[in-house]
């Protein structure tokens, strides 16, 4: 439905109808046609696969308390084993054909997918700091006790 071209009309129940989208005056809900309500949900069951950028992160940032990740280093295989195996089967999922059948999901858009990058980093950048301060503050300061878990 493109922008300007979508028809306003005022039906006789008292509802504001905007292409196949319905507005109720007197509620906030919306109104969708069956098919365009099994279109949204199929893409919300897609969009789900997006957490993963933030389970690796998240995974990431658990693997120590204290040391950075760099310092750390990757070593434990069989955790390098399962961020590979759930990229490769959220990737399968997403582009195999015949899951918008079989599973009723839609394919992503590789695009989508770039919008968590910027978050997973922030959330990233946020630890190693919170690590970095709890490395060079005395034992049992402040920010150990609000943020050491």
């Amino acid at each position: 439905m493109a922008v300007g071209k979508s028809t306003i009309r005022q039906t006789d129940s008292g509802k504001t109808t905007l292409g196949k989208v319905a507005f109720s005056k007197s509620t906030f809900f919306l109104y969708f046609t069956k098919k365009l309500l099994a279109k949204l949900v199929a893409e919300f069951r897609k969009i789900i696969n997006l957490d993963l950028l933030f389970q690796w992160t998240d995974l990431i940032i658990c693997k120590t308390r204290k040391l950075s990740v760099f310092q750390q280093g990757m070593n434990n295989w069989f955790l390098n084993f399962g961020l590979c195996f759930e990229t490769c089967l959220a990737a399968m999922l997403s582009y195999t054909p015949g899951m918008d059948k079989g599973l009723r999901m839609y394919p992503l858009k590789f695009t989508w997918w770039l919008p968590a990058l910027p978050f997973s980093a922030l959330i990233l950048c946020y630890d190693e700091c919170r690590k970095y301060i709890l490395r060079s503050l005395p034992q049992g300061s402040w920010v150990e006790r609000e943020t050491y878990y």
